[in-house]
Parts: C-alpha cells; structure tokens; sequence
C-alpha cells in the first residue's frame, strides 16, 4: 500500500485544487461565504479522495473499494436535494425569488461539480501510476481548464440582443416598446414606476431561443438576478411594484421591466447578459424530425 500513497495523495490534491477553482461566489453570493463555502469544500475532499482510491484498488484487487464510488453517488445525489431543499425554502423570503427552475439549475450543478472533482482525481492518480507525476500535473491542468469550460455554460448574451428601452403609460396600461406589462391604475404607482421603472428588449438571435426564453424560469432567473445585482425598489405587500418580464407574442421578444434603487443602464445590460441559460429551459424545435412519428 505504500507504493500508492504519493498516487493518492497528488490525485485527491488534485481534486481538491479543481474543486477550489470552481467554488467562487459572485453578485448572486452563492455559495455564501464562509459556511457554505466550507460545506461544498468538504465534500470536495471526499470526492477527491474517492476518486484517487479507485484505480490503486483495482491493481490491488480490493473489488470492494469500488463500491464506495456508488455510496458516492448516493450521497451526492442527497446533496443535490439538500441545496434544493434549502433555495427552496430560502426563496420564500426573496423580494424577487429565483424561481424553482433556477434553484435546480443550481443544485444540478453542485452534484456535477462533485463528479468533476471524482474524474479528476481518478485520472490524475492513474497518470502518476502508469506514467510519472509530470504527466500527472499536466493532466491536472487539463482538468482544471476542463471543469472551467464545463461549469461555465452559456449567457443569455450569447443567445440574445439586448436593449434598453424606456417604460411608458398608455392609460393605465404600463409597456415597454410595443410589449404589454401590467395594469397600474393608482398615479402615485405610476409616478414611482416612471421614475424608478427601467424597460429592457431581449431580442433572440434565432428561433430556438424564441423557447428559450419564453420559458418562465429563465424570465424569473433574469428578474431575480438584476434584483440582486442593482437592488429593487419595492417591499412586501406592494403587487403594483414587481419586476415583470412579458413576451411579444408575434415576434417572440421579450420586455423586462424592473425596478432597481440603482439607475444603471449599462449595469443592467451587463448582469442580464450575464444571467446563465438554464439547462431545463433550453429547447431546440427546429432540431425535431417533422419525418418521424414521435420523439424519444
């Protein structure tokens, strides 16, 4: 067993170090920082250490070693709950909650992330057993840049045209362009709404994003990320101050109107480029095959 203590022990490093160039909290401050940070790092640790036991196992015929992999599974499965369970009852005091496609869209995330840091370590620690550890540090640095790519995903700026677009009244009826809102009656709402309210057009690049961004928890990911990022001016009890993201049904475009304490323009178009796709919002109608009966 002392012949595989270095393999193990620079692979799980190397899974470590993957895990902490993944673990960051931005403008959205999630994971929060410090205790939810040290909760995603220990399981980090695991993971690594899994993940760099496996192959030592195999060439040592420890057969039940590898059944761990499957417990693994098990618990970081339970992960992904627990971070769903926890947004979940977390969104019930937003001001402009995420919405449950964007909190699964999260915890999907940190169980694959966990996955990541297995895959790391495993190949990592069978470079160092069959080759050296130079290979090893060099597939180190491919994963590392691997995991980047992989967690990173698509914005909505790659997908969409982004416009800033002045809100406005027609009767009591509150548009953004062409695009229809809400109703405000009271002319004390409308007064706030003119003098706090911003208007955005997302325009889609193609058909497929039509769907896309029709969907209402990518609307919602949108609402709840400028929110944080520029605040919102509203408070509990005043429906007539909600952010709000409508379509057009004609050409598929959609209006954002929010109501942030921070009048930025460019601000703004830079955190909605920047809310991610939604994996469980993406959709591709024109890849269906009109030729065949169904779709598996």
């Amino acid at each position: 067993m002392d012949n595989y203590f270095l393999p193990i022990l620079v692979g799980s490093v190397a899974g470590i170090v993957t895990r902490l160039f993944m673990l960051k909290s931005d403008y959205r401050q999630y994971p929060t920082y410090l205790h939810g940070k040290i909760i995603h790092l220990a399981l980090g640790v695991i993971a690594a250490g899994l993940g760099s036991i496996v192959v030592p196992a195999l060439l040592m015929k420890d057969y039940t070693a590898v059944t761990f992999l499957t417990l693994a599974a098990t618990q970081f499965r339970d992960v992904r709950n627990m971070e769903r369970n926890t947004l979940t009852g977390l969104d019930q005091y937003e001001l402009v909650k995420r919405g449950n496609t964007y909190i699964e869209g999260i915890a999907v995330a940190f169980e694959g992330r966990n996955y990541l840091v297995i895959f790391t370590s495993l190949i990592t620690t069978t470079a160092y057993l069959f080759l050296n550890i130079w290979v090893a540090l060099i597939v180190t640095i491919l994963c590392i840049f691997l995991s980047r790519v992989l967690m990173s995903g698509s914005t909505l700026q790659d997908i969409c045209d982004i416009e800033y677009c002045e809100v406005r009244f027609d009767g009591a009826g509150l548009y953004i362009d062409n695009i229809y809102i809400m109703n405000i009656g009271h002319p004390q709402r409308q007064e706030e709404i003119l003098r706090y309210g911003m208007g955005f057009i997302l325009k889609p690049k193609n058909f497929n994003v039509r769907t896309t961004i029709a969907n209402l928890g990518q609307r919602q990911a949108i609402l709840h990320d400028v929110s944080v990022a520029l605040g919102v001016y509203r408070d509990s009890g005043t429906p007539a101050l909600v952010p709000l993201a409508k379509r057009d049904l004609d050409d598929g475009r959609v209006g954002v109107f929010i109501l942030p304490q921070e009048k930025n323009i460019e601000k703004a178009i830079k955190v909605i480029g920047n809310v991610p796709t939604l994996e469980n919002a993406i959709r591709l109608p024109s890849k269906i095959d009109t030729d065949k009966e169904g779709i598996l």
